[in-house]
């Protein structure tokens, strides 16, 4: 049995959208894409690079995988320790409008019931897969109890607004604490197990 773990950079009030540019994701009339950056350290980079390594495949939602699929496969030699694992491994993409085949290398769609789909993946040999980013994707695992574990990235920020990841309505979820660490710029690296 593979788990789904949910890797997530969040701010101190559970913002996710847009950690990583300004131009990420300005829905909902979000102004402070990029806040992750300034933040970015040799602690934070190594848990980041150890994540995506370790992982056997990625799931990822229709635009996290549009932003993606634009930036890694020619990202530049000094990100290379994170664009290799992501070019190189398999990438289950959940979306009603994209069509196969799938421009970046490793690509796989997921159009139909993801529910169904997700378990069955979960079911295959291999290593864990990775959950990167995907706010709705994210929701929808939440929902349906599908989520074996939270890497969150805390980082000493309160934006005040855009989408989170723990949201109103959701169901109550209990966390066992795997591990933590802090970085020199005051990122708290948090690992929890779902209790089920």
């Amino acid at each position: 049995m593979r788990k789904i773990i949910v890797s997530e950079f969040l701010t101190l009030d559970d913002v996710m959208q847009a950690p990583g540019g300004p131009d990420e994701d300005r829905s909902g009339g979000f102004e402070h894409g990029g806040w992750m950056l300034p933040y970015m350290d040799d602690i934070l980079a190594k848990a980041v690079i150890q994540g995506l390594t370790e992982a056997g495949a990625f799931l990822l939602g229709r635009r996290t995988y549009e932003i993606f699929a634009a930036y890694w496969p020619t990202a530049p030699e000094e990100v290379q320790a994170f664009a290799d694992p992501l070019n190189s491994l398999p990438k289950f993409v959940v979306s009603k409008t994209l069509r196969e085949p799938l421009a970046w290398n490793n690509s796989i769609l997921i159009a139909g019931d993801v529910v169904k789909e997700v378990a069955k993946l979960k079911r295959q040999s291999g290593n864990d897969i990775r959950v990167i980013g995907s706010g709705e994707l994210v929701q929808t695992l939440m929902k349906h109890d599908l989520v074996d574990e939270y890497d969150l990235m805390i980082h000493p920020l309160v934006l005040g607004s855009g989408k989170h990841l723990f949201r109103e309505g959701g169901s109550k979820q209990t966390l066992r604490l795997l591990d933590f660490k802090t970085t020199s710029k005051g990122v708290i690296i948090l690992e929890y197990k779902t209790e089920k």
